[in-house]
């Protein structure tokens, strides 16, 4: 049949031909696009694609390349095989497929982030001069970025206003699949999932958790019975697997925060609460970036413009690599290192060691964690990065400077956490492990003495901090 015709579906519909393709949403279950492309079709199987395109490879790091194999080899099983994996450059590959396969739809989740979307108009606009419809159903987030507004029209400046207008919104319950969905065959080239095989086994990639919808909802099934009502308490806790552990999944959207909030609904709690707080720091920063594109590679405040940064040097190194001497800091660069993951409240410290102990400009920490993390997201590791730096949406926060000793003596108090990555200090019991300094043989198996000093370099980031505000 060739491209723009039509054919008699089930009960005398007419049927087209449509295409849903998958970019941040790798999942079956929860995903309104499939119901939308069923009704455009009237009928006739909807063919689901997904593009390896060689500009995200060449953006990730082995770690989030390695993810992405794993997440797609799961997800072609949620699809009985029937998943096309096409490769090359997106806005070459969609229109070429479309016009030469007879599809007279495409259907895709809003991209809000500036590549994903400048990408998108560059498709719609090449699928419209063959006549293809271009229809967008849904988004990667609740509440797609751009929709939650003040009373004045405009977007919200801090969190605790848009969470308020975030939850005041609302957010639609979970899309049901259709009964009676048909799916096109597999028509993926010759090879290209033994590619995608072959990535998961990168050069540098770590070891992977479970993938795919069926892991991540067990995952999920499993916080909910045994960790969501101390979650309020214990998620700062690094020692303890108190935490989801979903960003993973959430990054290419095996789950819907959708799905999530419908689950919370009905829990009542702290830690519920808590939970749902999380899920709207999600949404709030991929809406600050939806509103604000420049803040992926500058300060999204102007107030540091004239901030002093030290250059990239053999500090930042052994930053990288988990090598500073404070335990705690160099615990979270390992597993990251490690499993291309880190508790969040581990990252702050991290963080806040690169920016205010070792006076580096943010982007450079934010660079090396996208490289390296498997949940890395835009929005959430920009903006996260930027509320520790002081340049974010916080209102006065270059104050707050991380003591990486007492974070470790708070959040590991038995020094669990680091013995697990540094196994230098494994010999030291209980919280001695955070101060190395303080044993006889602290030292004794080869973990480097502290390349700062952090009460000196505290006073020398407030410092800089007065002379970029007079500046």
């Amino acid at each position: 049949m060739s491209r723009g015709e039509t054919s008699v579906g089930p009960a005398g519909r007419i049927a087209m031909t449509a295409m849903v393709w998958l970019r941040r949403d790798l999942r079956r279950a929860d995903l309104p696009l499939l119901a939308a492309a069923h009704e455009h079709s009237g009928g006739a199987p909807v063919k689901v694609v997904f593009v390896l395109d060689p500009v995200f490879l060449e953006g990730a790091g082995a770690a989030r390349t390695a993810w992405l194999a794993a997440t797609l080899l799961a997800l072609r099983q949620s699809y009985e095989g029937r998943l096309t994996l096409l490769e090359g450059d997106a806005t070459e590959v969609i229109p070429r497929v479309a016009s030469a396969g007879g599809i007279t739809s495409v259907h895709v989740s809003t991209e809000t982030e500036p590549g994903g979307a400048d990408r998108d108009r560059q498709v719609a606009r090449a699928l419209g001069r063959v006549g293809v419809e271009w229809v967008e159903t849904g988004s990667p987030y609740a509440v797609t970025p751009g929709r939650v507004r003040t009373k004045a029209g405009g977007p919200h400046g801090t969190f605790s206003s848009f969470a308020r207008t975030w939850v005041e919104h609302g957010w639609r319950a979970p899309a049901e699949e259709p009964a009676d969905l048909a799916l096109a065959p597999d028509a993926s080239d010759q090879g290209a999932w033994a590619r995608v095989e072959r990535l998961l086994r990168a050069p540098g990639a770590p070891e992977l958790p479970p993938a795919g919808e069926v892991a991540a909802h067990e995952r999920w099934s499993q916080f909910l019975a045994d960790d969501l009502d101390g979650y309020s308490t214990q998620r700062d806790r690094a020692d303890l697997a108190a935490t989801s552990q979903l960003s993973p999944h959430l990054k290419f959207g095996v789950l819907h925060p959708r799905t999530l909030l419908a689950d919370l609904a009905p829990r009542p709690g702290q830690g519920a609460e808590r939970f749902r707080t999380e899920l709207a720091w999600r949404e709030f920063y991929a809406d600050v970036l939806h509103h604000h594109p420049g803040s992926l590679t500058g300060d999204l405040r102007p107030a540091l413009a004239g901030m002093a940064y030290d250059p990239d040097g053999d500090h930042v190194e052994a930053w990288r690599r988990g090598r500073t001497g404070f335990p705690l800091v160099d615990a979270g660069m390992r597993q990251l290192l490690a499993t291309g993951w880190m508790h969040n409240r581990v990252r702050m410290v991290t963080a806040s060691f690169l920016t205010k102990d070792l006076h580096v400009w943010w982007p450079i920490g934010a660079q090396w964690f996208l490289d390296h993390l498997v949940d890395g997201d835009l929005a959430s590791n920009t903006h996260g990065w930027q509320w520790v730096a002081g340049t974010g949406t916080d209102a006065a926060p270059y104050f707050r400077v991380f003591n990486p000793v007492k974070q470790g003596l708070t959040h590991d108090p038995q020094g669990d956490y680091v013995r697990r990555w540094v196994p230098e200090l494994a010999h030291l019991a209980g919280d001695l492990v955070h101060q190395p300094w303080e044993a006889s043989d602290g030292y004794a198996h080869g973990y480097p003495t502290r390349i700062i000093d952090h009460a000196d370099e505290r006073r020398e980031a407030l410092a800089r901090l007065e002379m970029a505000r007079h500046a």
